[in-house]
């Protein structure tokens, strides 16, 4: 897989790339916003590891501003801003896990391999359906009734997490796994409340109800017994 990594201090870059490298990946190295973006249209990444912090450009604009450009390639945050405010505006501006430094490098490849896993695209014409629910992942969409479910990356990834294991039970573990990756802990209300969230976009609306929430085993997303 080839990786672009996106670090402005010389020493951090190329303990990063050594480290990829090591671990399996292709690796391309950059010092810049503007170098990163010409990398991007010039060719395509599985993933990108990305300093917030870089001299021309904020790594979440850079990563703002790809995003508008319709790139879904997954990225991983990385940040010497550690509050919460800045973990959650890291998200919400397209990156899919923010890692705060110092970071061991071990927990970097653990985390990009996460977010790798939760984004597989298969095939544009591949499409998973329970009942009037469709997931088409080449096209990252969600559909009810053939309306289009605009979802958040962390609801994204937890209907994907459901679709995927459609007609079985999820457990709490397989959810934290799957929304926050290999993170910080992470307390059961949390799970509740991203699970509430999804249903109000997901179930809410529409008449057939998909998610069902089994107390004390899980969450399983099926079609009702007709």
């Amino acid at each position: 897989m080839h990786i672009l990594v996106v670090e402005d201090e010389p020493k951090t870059a190329r303990h990063l790339e050594r480290g990829l490298r090591a671990a399996g990946f292709e690796v391309v190295a950059c010092a810049s916003a503007k170098e990163a973006l010409d990398a991007c249209r010039s060719r395509a990444f599985d993933a990108l590891v990305l300093d917030v912090m870089l001299p021309d450009q904020s790594g979440l604009e850079m990563v703002h501003q790809l995003r508008k450009s319709g790139m879904l390639t997954p990225v991983l945050f990385l940040s010497a801003k550690d509050t919460t405010e800045d973990r959650i505006r890291g998200l919400n501006e397209g990156g899919d896990d923010y890692l705060v430094k110092p970071y061991s490098l071990p927990e970097v490849i653990a985390r990009l391999k996460a977010i790798l896993r939760r984004n597989v695209r298969p095939g544009g014409n591949e499409r998973i359906q329970v009942a009037d629910l469709i997931w088409e992942p080449g096209l990252r969409r969600i559909t009810r009734m053939g309306r289009r479910v605009d979802l958040t990356p962390k609801e994204y990834a937890l209907a994907v997490l459901l679709l995927q294991n459609h007609g079985d039970v999820v457990s709490r573990n397989q959810i934290i796994q799957a929304v926050w990756g290999l993170s910080t802990a992470v307390d059961g209300n949390s799970v509740d409340v991203q699970v509430l969230r999804l249903r109000k976009k997901l179930d809410d609306p529409f008449e057939t109800k998909l998610i069902r929430t089994l107390r004390g085993i899980g969450i399983v997303l099926e079609a009702p017994a007709s």
